[in-house]
């Protein structure tokens, strides 16, 4: 397989690779232009130029840690399996020397800044946790050593926490990307049991955003497919499209090679580069000679085509594909930047303001109570409900009325509102014990009383219980339209809680003494001027004669000891086998008092609910136009918890923190539009860098 051969397969890999090709075959190292510098020529890429103030702009929104904001930056990202070489390609290309050793590394992100100067003396510094370390080659490697130590710990365990290195040298290319730790399987001593998922998750968080160009370190001894790293890129990347490999150590596993970058079983859309590591003592410059001369003169090596061997195409490579990578990003980077920011100061209207005054405080409690007032207004009292169209909870008119029927329903669904129940025997019994020396025909007026009262008694803990189910209600809904509209005061909301709740404690203790009244006047006094009383009474009295003629006939019949049932109008079946012992008079008696009560039990029952729907109407009303307010208002400024108006100019942590990391975040992306939008309006546009 010729040369050629060869570089045509590689230029169909995928689009990506079609789209610089121009570039490539301007700036490539076997280019005409590029031949006099065959002997050692700087890796400097002719791109730099061009290249350097767009990723200058990345740099800075890294720094700006716009990032933080969830706006991903296009980012080259080192990945590859432990031993696999990456730290050597790193070497070659920056100049210098990295830590190495036995186990991890790299324990953190380590972003790699290389910029390209004149000025022949290297600029060499470290950045981490706030702080800025000058450093020179000599000492890079430990300096790093230490630097992770700091970040990570003195153990083998690996941090998320990033460490910058930036490196101006003349000859280096226009570079930032990211060397992560090698991929590891087996943890070593000191390494924490999950260090292999530890070390997955962070290369994912890194290589799974669009934005990232996934650079793939492969031993050339190893079998592509079987490699993690590129079972980890593919599972991001899956067209390959964003991924380019770096085939390192091939002098030791020549024989093969070119089979395998042509053949691409494991899809490298943006292709492969073939370099030869730097080993013991050698100079950058000398492993520079002796890898063009591996591939100018070994029998394997040499086959491969010289578009796609050593550091010079490495570099080049990456210098276009972090240009393409810049243009084609920025315009999407410039607008979540834009949203972002729009978003952070449209919540940051929405917050408060920041009281700074007495007068400025006192204004906003009064909007507030004026708004609090309002919807009360609507979902108390008006039944509108369309500040809580979803919430039926809040619907306050349609669950006020479900709960008065409801009590309606159980006063008259109770044993005592029963007529049918122990029929006339009760009435029988209180007769008997309320005689008195009086014509024999006259319902006592005391019997009547003993019965009512009983009745009334029997029932008294239904409207009872209503009145403090309806002001639980209430105050519920009370307290949840203060909170929302007091959540941005914290101290306000504190006292507009213990004002409402305080407020609902007493209206309720109220409506139970008002209800208790009503229930000892049902027992004291039985009078009604409702004409229904007298005409139902006549009614139910029809059948009076009828009833006991049919009581007395069947006991002369069947016997004593006979089980009679009769249907009595308005009543109903009823047992009366145990009335036939008693006289005529006596049942009489009993009949006109039993009616007499059923006819009067629906006149109290019925001036109960109107009574408690009248009350609940008036306190309600009361409550919303003119006792909250005031309750609030001496809470705020009364002797117990007063102060409440000064504390206002106090913001609650909450609030602080979130209004703090609101202008910090707003300072940040308006600093980061700054930076975008001076690249995009100078003369390096998305066009330039799209071939």
């Amino acid at each position: 397989m010729g040369g050629k051969r060869t570089q045509t397969d590689s230029g169909s890999r995928s689009s990506s690779s079609s789209i610089l090709q121009d570039d490539q075959e301007s700036f490539s190292p076997t280019s005409s232009n590029a031949l006099v510098l065959v002997q050692n020529p700087p890796i400097v890429s002719s791109y730099n130029e061009r290249i350097r103030p767009m990723l200058d702009a990345i740099d800075k929104l890294r720094n700006l840690m716009v990032m933080e904001e969830g706006i991903q930056l296009p980012t080259i990202v080192v990945v590859g399996d432990q031993s696999s070489g990456k730290s050597s390609v790193l070497e070659s290309l920056a100049g210098i020397s990295l830590p190495r050793g036995w186990g991890i590394c790299t324990r953190v992100p380590l972003i790699m800044r290389l910029q390209h100067h004149s000025d022949p003396e290297p600029e060499l510094s470290l950045e981490y946790n706030g702080k800025v370390e000058h450093t020179d080659e000599d000492n890079i490697s430990e300096d790093i050593v230490n630097a992770t130590n700091l970040i990570a710990g003195d153990c083998k365990g690996i941090s998320d926490t990033p460490l910058t290195l930036l490196v101006k040298k003349n000859g280096v290319p226009d570079l930032t990307m990211v060397d992560l730790p090698g991929i590891t399987r087996v943890p070593v001593r000191g390494q924490p049991l999950n260090i292999a998922d530890q070390i997955k998750d962070m290369i994912m968080k890194y290589i799974k955003p669009d934005e990232s160009i996934i650079l793939n370190v492969l031993a050339a001894s190893t079998d592509f497919s079987t490699c993690e790293s590129i079972s980890m890129s593919r599972s991001v990347d899956k067209t390959g499209e964003r991924t380019l490999a770096v085939v390192t150590k091939v002098d030791m596993a020549p024989e093969g090679l070119l089979e395998k970058v042509t053949a691409d079983d494991v899809h490298i859309g943006l292709g492969y580069v073939c370099v030869r590591n730097r080993i013991r003592d050698e100079t950058y410059e000398e492993a520079r000679t002796i890898e063009d001369q591996l591939f100018e003169t070994d029998p394997f090596l040499s086959k491969i085509d010289k578009s796609v061997v050593g550091i010079q195409v490495l570099a080049d490579k990456l210098v276009q594909i972090q240009a393409a990578s810049l243009a084609r990003n920025l315009p999407d980077i410039v607008k979540k930047i834009n949203d972002k920011l729009n978003s952070y100061l449209s919540e940051l209207n929405k917050m408060p303001k920041k009281l700074s005054s007495v007068a400025e405080a006192m204004t906003a409690v009064m909007q507030i109570i004026g708004t609090s007032k309002e919807s009360l207004k609507k979902i108390l009292v008006r039944g509108e409900f369309d500040e809580f169209s979803d919430d039926k909870h809040m619907h306050c008119t349609a669950r006020l009325v479900e709960m008065l029927n409801k009590c309606s329903d159980q006063l008259h669904e109770c044993n005592e509102s029963d007529p049918k129940s122990n029929f006339l025997k009760e009435e029988i019994a209180i007769l008997e014990e309320a005689k008195g020396i009086t014509l024999p025909n006259f319902v006592p007026h005391n019997a009547f009383l003993i019965v009512l009262q009983g009745k009334v008694k029997g029932i008294s803990s239904i409207p009872i219980g209503f009145v403090e189910q309806v002001w639980s209600y209430i105050e519920d809904v009370v307290l949840s339209v203060l909170i929302r509209n007091t959540e941005n005061y914290y101290h306000v909301q504190l006292s507009a809680r213990r004002a409402g709740h305080n407020l609902i404690e007493k209206m309720k203790e109220r409506s139970i003494n008002w209800m208790a009244e009503i229930v000892e006047m049902e027992k004291l006094t039985d009078y009604t001027c409702n004409p229904e009383y007298i005409s139902e009474w006549h009614r139910l009295m029809t059948e009076q004669e009828t009833f006991i003629k049919k009581v007395l006939h069947d006991y002369l019949i069947l016997g004593p000891n006979a089980k009679i049932n009769i249907n009595v109008e308005g009543i109903g079946m009823v047992e009366v086998g145990g009335l036939r012992k008693y006289p005529h008079v006596l049942l009489s008696q009993a009949f006109d008092l039993k009616m007499r009560m059923t006819a009067y039990w629906n006149v109290v029952l019925r001036r109960l609910i109107d009574i408690m729907a009248l009350h609940l109407q008036l306190s309600v009303s009361n409550l919303v136009n003119k006792d909250m307010e005031i309750e609030i208002m001496n809470e705020l400024l009364g002797p117990n918890h007063g102060g409440g108006i000064e504390r206002m100019l106090e913001e609650p942590p909450s609030i602080a923190v979130k209004r703090e990391k609101l202008i910090k975040s707003i300072k940040k992306l308006k600093e980061s539009k700054e930076v975008v939008c001076k690249i995009m309006d100078d003369r390096f546009t998305h066009a330039d860098y799209l071939v």
